[in-house]
Parts: structure tokens; sequence; C-alpha cells
């Protein structure tokens, strides 16, 4: 009886965890779906579409053609790549900091510095923007990368990362004669490299599917990043084909989708080890 109801318990779990699958990946099944339908089809119904009722290419031609999609692709994977780099140093150095050293209110601090992640982005968008053309960098990429090369979020999740470390490894460290810098770079950071991997997925998804700053503040063309491109393909007041859009979608997901396949075993380990300690 035990065992049957353990049985059922276990199918019920997997079933749930189908079902949400199904759940998260229907919205790009009807994207790759929308992306072949005929620009007819596409104006000809409104309720959404989910399989197969043409395999037409011209869309994805017609993406090519329309935009500079793949230097829209660049732009973004630039901007993206550069801010992964500097959070990544900023958020291990601040995070070792808050978890392993000990200084006067350290707790205060931390408290305080993650007070900001429950201001909505466009709050501060303004003062940021007289801030950037201040600077001159209105239009320029630098406005969309200088801002954000630190990140509370990436603190936090760092500072729980190394919080999950056996303080014995550190202790031993300078019985051996290693200094901070040492320990950090040494043995820190290599027991961290989940925690790393999962934030830097997590901070290049973030960038790269950006569109609220880049619409504030770039304007040329040539500068514009993938999201703020795509807008182009609905062409004067929306009213381009929905199916050019669904095409540059698709095309647009394949990097994070590579991404993600070849990180997604540090990434699940990331996320694992940032709940383990706390305090």
């Amino acid at each position: 009886m035990h065992k049957l109801a353990k049985t059922l318990s276990q199918g019920l779990i997997l079933l749930l965890l189908v079902m949400g699958g199904v759940v998260m990946l229907a919205p790009f099944w009807w994207v790759l779906v929308g992306s072949f339908r005929s620009i007819v089809a596409t104006f000809g119904s409104a309720a959404p579409q989910w399989w197969f009722t043409s395999f037409d290419l011209d869309n994805y031609r017609q993406v090519f053609q329309k935009i500079p999609i793949f230097n829209y692709m660049f732009n973004s994977f630039r901007i993206a790549s550069i801010i992964v780099v500097g959070q990544l140093i900023t958020g291990s150095m601040a995070g070792y900091a808050f978890a392993r050293l000990r200084f006067p209110g350290r707790n205060q601090l931390f408290s305080i510095m993650l007070a900001p992640m429950m201001i909505p982005p466009q709050v501060t968008i303004i003062p940021l923007f007289i801030m950037m053309r201040y600077l001159g960098w209105i239009d320029d990429p630098k406005s969309l990368i200088v801002p954000f090369l630190a990140s509370d979020f990436g603190v936090f999740l760092m500072r729980q990362n190394f919080k999950a470390i056996p303080a014995e490894l550190e202790d031993a460290a300078r019985i051996d004669g290693a200094n901070e810098f040492q320990i950090f770079g040494l043995i820190m950071m290599p027991l961290v490299k989940p925690g790393l991997v999962s934030f830097a997925i997590f901070t290049f998804m973030y960038y790269w599917n950006d569109y609220f700053r880049p619409l504030i503040f770039i304007s040329s063309q040539e500068k514009m990043t993938l999201p703020l491109g795509l807008a182009f393909l609905k062409g004067y007041m929306g009213l381009g084909s929905d199916a050019w859009l669904l095409a540059a979608i698709s095309i647009a997901v394949i990097p994070l989708i590579i991404v993600f396949l070849f990180a997604q075993r540090s990434f699940i380990e990331g996320i694992t080890m940032t709940g383990l300690k706390e305090g």
C-alpha cells in the first residue's frame, strides 16, 4: 500500500511538471508556428493558431531584407557581454565582502544596498537621462553600459553563494599564509563558479531582451539593440506583418537557447547553492 501511494505521488508530481513545462513552452511554440504563416493567414485570423497551416520561409527572408538584424544582434551582444563582465567583477567582490568579511555596519549597509531593488526603473530613468545628457552620452552605447556595470541583485546572489562555503576552508588558507585577495581569487571564486554562471545567464538574458532603456537613450538605427530594432518590422502605425515579427523573434531567441544549453548544469547548481545558507 505504501509503495502504491509513493508511485501515485511520483506520478502526480511528474504530471504537474509536464503540465508546467507545456505551459512554459506554449508561447515559444506559438511564435514558431506563427513565423511560418503567410501574411494573408496572419491578418485573416485574430485567434492564436497552434498548428502549422503553412510553411512559408518568405517571412524569414523579409526579416533579413527589411532590417539589419545581424547588426542589431551584434549591438545587443556587445552591450550585454560587457555588462555581464562588469557585474560579475563588482558583484563577486562585493558579495564576498558582505559574506566573509567582518566590518562595522555590514548588515545595515547590505540592507541599504538592497533597497533600490524595490524601486521600478521607470522611477529613476529621468534622473539617469539627465545625467547621460550632461555627460554627452545620449545616442551612445555607453549610456546603456556604464550605469549598469554594478548590480544589487548580483551582490545579493553572490553573497548567498559565498555564505554556503564552509568557513574551515578560509581558516585553513589563512593558516597557510594566504592573504585576503588570494583567498578570494584562488579558493572562493572557483567554488562559486555555478553561481557566477547562473548570474551571468540572468544578466545576459535581461540586457539582451531590454527594450525600455534603449528606447530612451538610442535614436540612431545603426546603434539600436535587437528588441528596439525589431519594432521597425511593424512599420508605421504598427501595420506591418505579425508573421515577420514572429520570424524575427524566432531568430532572436536562438543565442539565448544556445547559451542556456551549454550552461544549464552550472545554472541549476548555482540556483541551488543560492538558498543553502542564510544569515
